[in-house]
C-alpha cells in the first residue's frame, strides 16, 4: 500500500496514482488467502471488500467535492467529530503508514535473506532496511522524485508476475515434498477455524486499504468530476490483478504457497523475484516514513518561521520526525518477524479504520439532514449501507486484531516459527 503525491494530474494519471497506492505489499499475501479460506470462498470474500473499499473510495472523491477544504482524512474527521476527530483520525493515520513501513521493512529483510542465501542475521537486515528507509526518507523533497515510486510499482508487479509464471512451470512448489509425483492439494472450499478465516479477510482489507492516500490524489485532480472514473478503471484493474494472480499461485501451489508469495517458486527463482522486489520494497518503506513524518512534522511547525526556513529548528525537527518514525516501524518488523500476521493486523487494526468507519459516516454527515420530503426509500437503503460499513468494520477490526494477535502468538510457538529480533532465515515462510 504506497502515496504519490502529483500536482494537477489528469484522470489517466489518478488510474495510475491510484493503482500505485493499492498494488503493494498487500498483494503478496493474497495466495495464502486462499488458502486459508479456499478458492471460491476466498475470490468472494475478495470481491466483497472490493465493494466496499471501492464505495468508500467513491464516498472520498464526493466528501471532497462537497467540502473543498477538506485535504486529509484527518481534515473529515475534524469537519464531522470535531477536534477529538481529528486528532483521532490523525494518529491512525500515522499509524497506518508505520505498521505499513515495518512490514516494509520484514519485507526487505526476506529479500535480502532470500538473494543473499541468509548472509547475515535476519535481525541486521531488519536494521539495515530501517536505516536505508530513513536515509532515503528524510529526503525533503521526496515528492519531486515521484518516478523512483514508478519504478518500485513496476519491479513489485514484475516479481509477483514472474512468480505466477514460475509456479505454473515449475514441477512442485518449493517447499512441497521433493519425492513421488506431485499433485496440487489446493482446495475449492476450505475449513478455517474463526481466527484464522477473521486473520485471511482482515490481510485482503490490507490488500484494498489505500482509501486515506485518495484524499490526497483527489486533491491535486486537474478536474475532480473524473474522479470516479478513474476509480472504477483503477478497481476493476487492481480486483482483476489480485484474482488472477491469488488463483493460479494458490492452484499450483497448494498448502504450499508461500507468505510472501514471493517465495513459493524454486530457490533460483525465489532470489530472482525477491532481486525483481527488493527495489519495490524499499520504495514503499521510504515513502510510507516520509508520510507520517512530513504530517507530524507541519504539525510541530504550523505558524513558525521555522517550516519554511532553514534553521537548526527546521532540520531537527525534521529529521527527529523521520527517525522516530522509523525507529518505531523497526520495533514493530522486529517484534512481529511474520508477514502474514502483520499484513493481517494492519488490515484489521488500521487498514479498516482508514477504509470503512469514516466513509460511512461522511455520507451520514452529508445526507442524514435530508428534509424528511427527500427521505426516498434509496436514502433508507443508503443510511442501512452506511450503517453496515460502520459495524462491518468496526467487527472486522475487533475480530481481525484478535484473530491475527492470536495468529502471531501461535507462530511463536510453531516449530521453526521466528522469535522476536531473531536472526532465524525469514525467507522461507510458508
Amino acid at each position: 500500500m504506497d502515496l504519490i503525491i502529483a500536482m494537477c494530474v489528469g484522470w489517466l494519471g489518478t488510474v495510475a496514482l491510484m493503482m500505485k497506492t493499492q498494488i503493494g505489499l498487500g498483494v503478496l499475501s493474497i495466495p495464502a488467502v486462499f488458502n486459508v479460506l479456499g478458492i471460491v470462498p476466498g475470490v468472494i470474500c475478495l470481491c466483497t471488500v472490493a465493494a466496499i473499499t471501492t464505495w468508500s473510495d467513491y464516498i472520498v472523491g464526493i466528501f471532497k467535492l462537497n467540502h473543498p477544504n477538506v485535504y486529509g482524512i484527518d481534515d473529515a474527521g475534524g469537519l464531522m467529530f470535531g477536534r477529538i476527530g481529528r486528532e483521532l483520525l490523525g494518529i491512525a493515520f500515522c499509524l497506518y503508514w508505520i505498521f505499513v513501513a515495518g512490514s516494509g521493512m520484514l519485507g526487505i529483510s526476506i529479500g535480502l535473506n532470500a538473494v543473499s542465501t541468509h548472509g547475515a542475521c535476519t535481525a541486521v537486515f531488519v536494521a539495515v532496511a530501517a536505516i536505508v528507509g530513513f536515509s532515503l526518507a528524510s529526503i525533503q523533497t521526496l515528492g519531486r522524485i515521484t518516478w523512483l515510486a514508478w519504478i518500485g510499482l513496476m519491479c513489485i508487479i514484475t516479481a509477483i508476475l514472474t512468480v505466477t509464471i514460475a509456479v505454473g512451470v515449475e514441477d512442485r512448489p518449493h517447499a512441497a515434498p521433493k519425492d513421488g509425483v506431485w499433485v496440487s492439494d489446493y482446495k475449492i472450499v476450505n475449513n478455517p477455524t474463526f481466527v484464522e478465516a477473521i486473520s485471511a479477510v482482515s490481510s485482503l482489507v490490507f490488500a484494498y486499504a489505500g482509501t486515506p492516500a485518495f484524499f490526497s490524489i483527489v486533491s491535486e485532480m486537474r478536474d475532480p468530476r473524473h474522479y470516479t472514473r478513474s476509480l472504477i478503471i483503477c478497481q476493476t484493474g487492481v480486483t482483476v490483478t489480485y484474482i488472477a494472480i491469488g488463483c493460479v499461485v494458490y492452484y499450483f501451489c497448494g498448502s504450499y504457497v508461500a507468505s510472501p508469495a514471493l517465495g513459493s517458486a524454486g530457490v533460483t527463482m525465489k532470489k530472482v523475484c525477491y532481486g525483481f522486489a527488493l527495489p519495490g520494497l524499499i520504495v514503499t518503506t521510504t515513502l510510507v516514513i516520509h508520510l507520517p513524518g512530513k504530517y507530524i512534522f507541519i504539525r510541530l511547525l504550523r505558524g513558525t518561521k521555522h517550516l519554511s526556513s532553514n534553521s537548526l529548528i527546521h532540520w531537527g525537527t525534521w529529521l527527529g520526525c523521520t527517525s522516530s518514525i522509523a525507529m518505531i516501524a523497526y520495533i514493530i518488523a522486529s517484534a512481529v518477524p511474520v508477514f502474514g500476521g502483520l499484513v493481517s493486523l494492519i488490515g484489521a487494526f488500521l487498514g479498516t479504520l482508514m477504509s470503512f468507519q469514516p466513509m460511512g459516516c461522511m455520507w451520514l454527515y452529508d445526507n442524514w439532514t435530508k428534509d424528511k420530503s427527500k427521505r426516498t426509500p434509496w436514502w433508507t437503503f443508503m443510511v442501512c449501507w452506511s450503517v453496515f460499513v460502520v459495524a462491518s468494520g468496526t467487527f472486522l477490526m475487533i475480530g481481525g486484531t484478535y484473530g491475527s494477535v492470536v495468529g502471531i502468538i501461535d507462530s511463536y510457538k510453531a516449530a521453526g516459527g521466528s522469535a522476536a529480533w531473531s536472526c532465524a532465515d525469514n525467507s522461507n515462510s510458508v
